[in-house]
């Protein structure tokens, strides 16, 4: 079961996610190389919606996510508390 917020989105991370993968210099297929390199299957178009808030992110992909741009959950979050539809 996927939940999203009153405005339609799947998931907060996605505009953080696209700027630190861009920071690290990671295109959507790099970043899922990566992954894989660490047992999660993300496809590029996974990440994309992701990227877009279209799909929500499993614990686990998060955790790897983090690992691979070598950043914390505070990070990925930074600047989205406003996202939350009260």
């Amino acid at each position: 079961m996927s939940y999203r917020d009153l405005s339609g989105n799947f998931n907060i991370i996605g505009e953080n996610l696209h700027k630190f993968r861009m920071e690290k210099g990671l295109s959507q297929p790099d970043l899922s190389r990566e992954l894989a390199l660490k047992g999660v299957t993300l496809y590029i178009n996974d990440i994309y919606k992701i990227e877009h808030n279209k799909r929500a992110v499993r614990d686990y992909e998060l955790y790897a996510i983090l690992q691979v741009l070598n950043k914390t959950f505070d990070d990925l979050t930074e600047g989205t508390e406003n996202k939350f539809t009260k």
